[in-house]
């Protein structure tokens, strides 16, 4: 995402800019990015009392937001559609970790009326959480560091670091050597993975090697899992009512090059000590032929095509309709 749609805020590290409207050239041809006055990639401003209608806060990173895609394409959006009588507050920031999402949800969200709250957790953001920086494009196309808000865990607790986080961006050399090992660098072995790509074998070697984006979730006593199962604990807790968690599935599980078993299991075992409703898409999406599976994907770029966020939004709406009948919404 490029730091151009991006403005600096002081307690989640930033937001999209109030009141965008922007074309963002993409491999697909460009989509249109809109935000509402609140600096989120929504088409309606967050009121805080309930209407008629029936409402959902939606919040994730950039597969929510909708990197690649128009607004309306959304999967957010298209529940709107599927589910009679639903309105969807976005709040999904590219980019951002759970933390993050967290920390907008008690800036921003906390004293909306709503009858659920979906967490949409990609589950690659395990890396985020446990991350104190993480790269941005410039205006001039150049990665550029900057500082992110960030939990840690003890035996007190949760503890909130860096708020507010650096403005400026900042240089990976200036770092002490322990935090350069705390930069989101968008995934494992990214140089093994760019060198793959550069020669057509990528899928290949993940199928063959059976790779694993996420070892994290590997064991239920990982400090980096149990990071992320305390900050997913403490919201669903502080949210009360229904909660929805959706563990948004990388494409090597989509097309099953990789085995979803350990994130799976993680998320039962969420669900199941915390009381939230929880709802895995991945075996709705691997259900699809292998040809229209790896459309849900674009050439390059890893985020859902319009194709990818309809499977979702279809996966996803009868739970929503389920949870909201059952709670008389």
């Amino acid at each position: 995402m490029s730091r151009q749609l991006l403005e600096y805020h002081s307690v989640i590290g930033y937001r999209f800019i109030p009141g965008l409207k922007a074309r963002v050239e993409h491999e697909a041809g460009g989509y249109l990015v809109r935000t509402n006055g609140a600096g989120f990639r929504c088409d309606r401003e967050f009121l805080p009392a309930r209407g008629p209608s029936r409402r959902a806060l939606l919040f994730g990173d950039s597969y929510t937001a909708g990197d690649g895609v128009s607004n309306g394409k959304r999967y957010g959006d298209l529940l709107e559609t599927m589910v009679p009588n639903l309105e969807v507050y976005n709040f999904g920031l590219s980019g951002s970790g759970t933390d993050q999402q967290y920390l907008a949800y008690r800036e921003f969200a906390r004293g909306i009326e709503r009858d659920l709250v979906i967490i949409a957790v990609f589950v690659e953001n395990i890396m985020r959480v446990n991350a104190r920086y993480r790269f941005f494009r410039n205006e001039n196309n150049e990665e550029v560091l900057y500082e992110k808000p960030y939990f840690s865990l003890g035996a007190e607790g949760l503890t909130l670091h860096g708020v507010p986080p650096e403005r400026r961006p900042l240089r990976e050399m200036d770092l002490p050597p322990d935090a350069r090992s705390r930069i989101d660098a968008g995934g494992r072995f990214a140089s093994l993975r760019l060198l793959a790509r550069r020669l057509g074998i990528k899928d290949l070697a993940q199928r063959i090697t059976r790779y694993n984006p996420v070892v994290e979730y590997n064991r239920p006593d990982d400090p980096r899992w149990l990071l992320m199962r305390a900050l997913l604990a403490e919201w669903i807790r502080e949210i009360g009512g229904p909660v929805l968690v959706v563990p948004v599935p990388l494409y090597q599980f989509i097309e099953g090059t990789s085995d979803p078993s350990c994130y799976q299991a993680r998320f039962a075992e969420l669900a199941r000590d915390t009381g939230c409703h929880l709802h895995d898409p991945l075996p709705d999406l691997k259900a699809y032929p292998k040809e229209e599976r790896r459309a849900f994907r674009f050439a390059r770029d890893v985020h859902y095509t319009p194709a990818g966020h309809r499977a979702l939004a279809a996966s996803l709406a009868p739970a929503v309709q389920s949870i909201l009948d059952a709670a008389g919404s």
